[in-house]
Parts: structure tokens; sequence; C-alpha cells
């Protein structure tokens, strides 16, 4: 993945051409973008300070974009298939303007000729208000505005045009488009009925949904494998919560990972409670190990424990790459702009709500019981009595029935496009100064 300074402008590489075309919307089509500036245009007049945000204008904030309806569900291809028509129309129209505020920070109480431009983006997609008006003004309306499209594109909803919030911003309409077509084809592939009790994870969203009669019961913050160790699409079923586990580190994570450390801190086995242990079940001094040499053929297992890499609880799955879901004693990272940075596991956010979930219809378990547990600190594997399938999906972006069209970063670069891997995985999203 290219690492581009945030002040760079996007380059704009050409985009694989799309199963279906714009053509077939072109009837009508220029009216939608221009309809809506026109509106702007004509909205009438309030001076160049507007704070009349109303409740219908806050009704279209980032809280709006938040839905109980699943991403996968009997009404998937029909919303996708609904955005993918807006988008053609925005395309066939030409698009949006493009944002540049240049040197000056677009946020609540700036005035300055690039918010006419950021107004008209935002009234084509939906974003802002019609009737808000056309102004220089940064008033509420637009403050409101950019935190939706901010909720829409996975990103912090502060109001602000920082580097990343920009980048998606001047994604051209026809790439995402392009996004649109590429995803429908992958939302076919899954049938409308997927359980009536389900989890889904959606990698480049970087968050789980737990699903119960077509909708979402509990949605978890995750962080999901990086590029360079990326968690894998699997249809599966979840058979077990374990309850203080034992952490066992793939032998993947011991080659890059461990025998790194161990050169620097022959102490680092010792101080995060990971012990060696041999074929035959018995533990192994880490001082009898040449750690200049190739790894050795041992388990290394830490502890249940507070330093523990899963913390409280893992979630086991059916698959052949060893991965699951579990906790994670660094709440820190749910905090961060993108979160891929495991090495293929999913760590989840409020893990304790997922699995009382899960083993809600497992006898003998509730809250209550797996808190008791917790409290012990003592290993407790607990067998799901119905198991639950889950999903591992790619969908980066997709539409709702009322109307939301969401978009991710590719963080894996399968969309086709390198204008969709924006490098928000690079960190904090930095103001554009």
């Amino acid at each position: 993945m290219s690492k581009k300074n945030g002040n760079e402008a996007l380059s704009r590489r050409a985009f694989l051409a799309s199963a279906a075309t714009v053509g077939a919307s072109a009837i009508a089509a220029p009216a939608f973008a221009q309809s809506a500036i026109d509106t702007l245009i004509n909205a009438p007049r309030r001076g160049n300070w507007d704070d009349q945000f109303d409740a219908k204008a806050a009704s279209r904030t980032a809280s709006a974009v938040v839905s109980n309806t699943p991403i996968l569900g009997p009404q998937s291809v029909a919303s996708a298939q609904q955005a993918i028509m807006q988008y053609q129309q925005i395309a066939a129209a030409g698009g949006w303007p493009e944002v540049n505020p240049g040197d000056q920070r677009l946020q609540l109480g700036v005035s300055h000729p690039a918010v006419q431009a950021l107004r008209q983006r935002l009234a084509i997609t939906g974003d802002l208000p019609r009737e808000a008006g056309m102004s220089s003004a940064f008033d509420s309306y637009v403050d409101g505005a950019v935190k939706r499209f901010q909720a829409r594109h996975g990103l912090p909803s502060d109001g602000v045009l920082g580097e990343f919030t920009l980048k998606a911003m001047n994604i051209p309409a026809d790439v995402r488009l392009q996004q649109l077509n590429t995803n429908i084809v992958r939302l076919q592939t899954f049938p409308e009925d997927l359980g009536r009790r389900h989890v889904m994870v959606n990698i480049p969203a970087a968050y789980v949904e737990a699903v119960e009669d077509g909708s979402v019961a509990t949605r978890h913050t995750a962080v999901v494998g990086r590029l360079s160790r990326p968690t894998h699409l699997v249809n599966s079923k979840i058979y077990e919560v374990i309850l203080n586990p034992y952490w066992t580190s793939p032998r993947s994570i011991v080659e890059k990972d461990i025998m790194p450390l161990m050169r620097k801190d022959p102490t680092y086995l010792e101080k995060n409670a990971i012990r060696l242990i041999d074929g035959k079940g018995n533990e192994v001094a880490p001082e009898t190990i040449d750690w200049n040499g190739e790894a050795p053929n041992l388990m290394f297992r830490q502890d249940p424990g507070k330093t523990n890499a899963m913390a409280s609880t893992k979630i086991n799955f059916y698959n052949k790459n060893g991965e699951y879901m579990h906790d994670t004693p660094q709440q820190g990272l749910f905090n961060k702009l993108m979160r891929f940075e495991s090495s293929g596991c999913v760590r989840v956010q409020n893990v304790r709500d997922l699995s009382n979930w899960l083993l809600r219809e497992t006898p003998g378990w509730n809250r209550q019981q797996m808190e008791q547990v917790i409290a012990t600190g003592v290993n407790t594997p607990v067998k799901l009595a119905i198991e639950v399938p889950v999903y591992f999906v790619y969908i980066s972006a997709w539409g709702m029935p009322d109307g939301i069209v969401q978009f991710r970063d590719d963080i894996y670069q399968m969309d086709g496009n390198a204008e969709l891997a924006l490098d928000t995985t690079a960190g904090m999203e930095q103001p554009v100064q």
C-alpha cells in the first residue's frame, strides 16, 4: 500500500472497468446532481451565518447513520442496487466538485470560499439538506452534514475536514460507483437465510454484528488483520467460548515477533507469563534455548490473567487458519482511526456482551455466571449448546433500506482501484493545516 503524504493530491489512476455501466442511468440523470445544487443556490438567504439547527437538520447527523438492519440479509442486494442507481445518476451528471481548502482548516465557525464547494459536495450525496442554502459559512448545518458523511465512511464524526475525511470526500463519483458494483457481486454470493442467530465480521469496516431474527442485537468495534497478515474470509460456526483462556502463540508470531524480542530481552517470556511446553506436556526452561538460532519446536503458551493476549475471553469457530475472536488488554486500540493491526485474529470490543449473547441458549450460563467465572481466573471452556453461524466478509461499500450508503477503506486492496485504499491504516487522522 502506498504511503501518501496528507498534503499530496490524490492520484487519479484509471479505475478498472465495472461490469455494470452507467449508460443505462443517463435518462434524467443530469437533473439529479444539478437539482441539488440549484436548490441550494435558490434557498432563502439567511445572511452569512445560519445556526438554525432544527430537529430536521439534526436528524441528518451521524446518529442517523446507525441502523439495526444488518449488512447481510434479505434486503442487502436490493439496497445495494438502490445505491448503485443513485451513484449512476450522480456519475452521469458529472459527479461532485472537488473540495480544496488549501491551508485553511474547515470546521464549525470558519468562513471560507471552499465551503461553497463543500456544501455542493454534501448536498449531492444527501448529507446536507438542500434547504441549508449556499454560503461560505461553515455553520451548524454543514457541521451536521460533515459528521453524517464521516459516519458513512467509518471516520470519527468530529465535523472537521481532516486529512482522511478530505481524501474520502474527493474520491470521484465514478470510482465510488465502481466500488458499489464490485461489492454487490460479493453480496450476491450470500443466501438470504443466514440463520436465525448469526455473527458477521466485516473486515473493511472492522466491526462485528450479532444478528437475531433479522435485527442487529449487538454491534462491536473490532481490530482485524493487517495487510501483511490478513484476516481470512470464512463461513463457519462458533462452537465454543473460553473464559480465562490460555493463549498459544501461532508459529508465525513465534518466528516473527517472539524470537527477536527474546534476543533483546531474555526475560520477555517470564514478564509476560509465557511458558514453553514440549510435546509431552513438560515445561522447558527458556534459558536452555538458543534464541539466536531457529525457533524451537515447542508450544509457547501464555497463562490466563491480565497480561494474557486474549484477556478474559476467546471465541472459537471452525477454520483451517487457527483464527479466532477474543478480548484484549489493549482497549485503547479500539479508539484508533483504523483498526487493522492484528495477525489475523479479531479483537472484539465489549466482547463479554457478545459472549453473553452467544451463551444465552446454553443452559446454566447467564451474565452473572460468566462474570463470576472470569473473576476466578480459572481456564473454563464452554461448548455452545447450539452452534452459531459466523461469516467473515469483505464488504467495503453497501446500501441500507433507508437510502444510507456506506463506504470503507479498501484495506486489502481488493476493489480494483488504488484510490480506494486511503492509507487510513497509518494512524490517527490529522487536521489539514
